[in-house]
């Protein structure tokens, strides 16, 4: 977070710094060339500005390079007065000024991927601050090369047709919009969608919604997924068949909206889903991107949905437990259909040679009492499996970067890796290959235990039946399992890692919790058959569609033998 601050503010510096050396430096020495180089670099300041900062103004920047290197083009031609030259000025003090609204105005515009509609003019809109940066380019290249004036007119009307195609566009439909709705909403009305998936979400949060889609297409009814933020579009619409919309507004959401919706799902307690769940006829349901103990996943504003979706009856008790009172009639226990691929290994894991070990270090999350993160203290807990002979999946949190400390604790964490690799031969797994080249099934269908701080893929490895250890990273001391019971069926670290080689002999030779993590594992992810599992929030999912339907009562934990083993044929 802190070197996106860094980012910002150096990108700024720059592009205000060039942009004034430039228009000094030519109008007040006789260095035109040296000036025009400048006002180019400038420019390319401001290209990165609009990537690290893309709602930044730069209105003051551009008008100051655009007069520096109209007047360094002038000196070029020495020709006197230029009319060509000054209607190019006029134009590009147009532009200028025209861009930023337009591009505003365009933003406001609802967007479609999958669905048969062109929506140009946001798209075009949206690119046009890149439009007057490369007109100013080619200009001050012209300038540079005393080429004639008209070519840069020519240039410059150019693009001064695209803004005004766009804002004669944006003018007809705010001011005389289509009576039958917008494109958008008449192939949304012709596809007869049934369910809506809303989400809004910071920057890298696309995994929340693409963990879900497979399973929404397997509800087999048409939906569509609303989007509240643009950059979620391409990669979210590159994941799934279902139309995807981009609505910025409440008049977009209205027309996205259309009748034939029954329900809207949710994965997260984002604060624009408040503008969904006023549409009263909905049914809406939360969903989550994962089940853990942290505080998150007990969030009191779960209670203004119809129904709460939870993989198992742990989470219901994991309100209560946080004194959040939702009546239990809101609560559905589905399971947690993402975990049906995942290899069970029933037999205890005991004496493990050469082990693979997952270690998946979570965020330090947007408040201190939600910071679970173990990235401080990893590098003992690495150097410990490693000499154990263990071959590490190191998968990070997609929050990782966000914070320069835990990016450079991971960066050390890899080197070491790297390291061992190159030393030993073990095909230690890292960075991109860890985080998108395999998914989290694969990562725990590879590895024979896992370490992991307080998060969802806790309960995503439950299901493997293999044995975890958790990072007690706070000052709970005893009271830490009480915090987070999970972890009452795992080996908890202590955050000085002063139990570490107790843990590592508990994880990967002893494992004693084995009998522990079945009873756990019913209460966490449901008690549903195997070969069927994600049957059951299908079933639910489909449920939601049809009028008059009552979630169904949780099922109790079932039994254990005392080797660990399942009673119940279907655990």
């Amino acid at each position: 977070m802190r070197g996106d601050l860094v980012r910002k503010l150096l990108a700024r510096a720059l592009t205000t710094g060039l942009a004034v050396l430039a228009f000094l430096v030519v109008a007040l020495t006789g260095a035109t060339g040296w000036g025009l180089a400048i006002a180019v670099a400038a420019l390319a300041a401001a290209a990165w500005e609009r990537r690290v900062r893309p709602t930044a103004d730069g209105v003051a920047e551009s008008v100051l390079v655009a007069a520096g290197i109209l007047v360094g083009y002038a000196r070029r031609l020495d020709a006197g007065f230029e009319p060509a030259l000054a209607a190019t000025a006029l134009v590009l003090l147009g532009l200028v000024l025209l861009v930023g609204p337009l591009r505003e105005a365009g933003a406001l515009e609802i967007r479609a991927a999958n669905l048969p509609v062109r929506t140009w003019t946001p798209l075009v809109a949206a690119r046009l601050g890149d439009a007057l940066l490369v007109l100013l380019a080619v200009v001050a290249v012209a300038a540079g090369l005393a080429l004639p004036a008209w070519l840069a007119l020519v240039a410059a009307l150019l693009v001064g047709v695209g803004c005004g195609a766009v804002g004669l566009d944006l003018a007809r439909r705010r001011f005389r919009p289509p009576a039958g709705g917008g494109p958008v909403g008449r192939a949304l009305r012709r596809h007869q969608p049934e369910f809506v998936l809303h989400f809004s979400a910071p920057p890298g949060s696309e995994y929340q919604v693409t963990m879900w889609l497979p399973y929404l297409e397997r509800i087999g009814r048409p939906f569509l997924v609303m989007l509240r933020e643009p950059e979620f579009l391409p990669t979210i619409a590159a994941a799934t068949r279902a139309p995807v919309v981009f609505c910025p507004t409440l008049k977009a959401m209205d027309e996205a909206l259309v009748p034939s919706l029954r329900a809207a799902f949710y994965v997260n307690h984002g604060a624009k889903n408040s503008h969904c769940i006023r549409f009263s006829h909905l049914t809406h349901v939360q969903l989550h991107h994962g089940d853990s103990d942290k505080a998150p996943s007990a969030n009191p504003v779960s209670a203004i949905f119809d129904r709460i979706f939870v993989a198992g009856q742990a989470a219901i008790e994991r309100y209560a437990r946080a004194g959040v009172e939702i009546p239990a009639e809101k609560f559905v226990v589905v399971g947690r259909p993402q975990v049906e691929a995942i290899e069970v290994r029933r037999e205890p894991a005991r004496g493990l040679t050469n082990p693979t070990v997952l270690y998946t270090p979570t965020w330090t999350g947007h408040h201190a009492d939600a910071n679970y993160c173990s990235l401080p203290v990893a590098e003992t807990v690495l150097r410990r499996l490693l000499d154990r002979g263990a071959t590490v999946i190191l998968r990070h949190h997609p929050y990782t970067a966000q914070n320069p400390a835990s990016a450079r604790q991971l960066a050390r964490l890899t080197e070491l890796l790297a390291a061992d690799k190159a030393k030993t031969g073990r095909e230690h797994v890292w960075g991109a290959a860890a985080t998108r080249e395999l998914t989290l099934t694969d990562c725990v269908n590879r590895s024979d235990a896992l370490v992991s701080d307080v998060s969802g893929v806790i309960s995503d490895y439950l299901y493997s039946g293999k044995p975890y250890a958790v990072t007690d990273m706070g000052a709970d001391g005893d009271e830490f399992v009480a915090r987070f019971p999970l972890a009452g069926s795992g080996y908890v670290l202590r955050r000085d890692m002063s139990n570490v080689d107790e843990v590592l002999t508990e994880l990967l030779d002893t494992d004693p919790k084995a009998a522990a993590r079945w009873a756990t594992r019913t209460r966490y992810l449901g008690d549903f058959p195997a070969d069927s599992y994600a049957e059951a929030f299908l079933d639910a999912a489909r449920r939601q569609l049809e009028p008059g339907w009552t979630a169904p009562a949780p099922r109790a934990a079932d039994p254990v033998a005392p080797d660990g083993s399942p009673l119940s044929p279907t655990a």
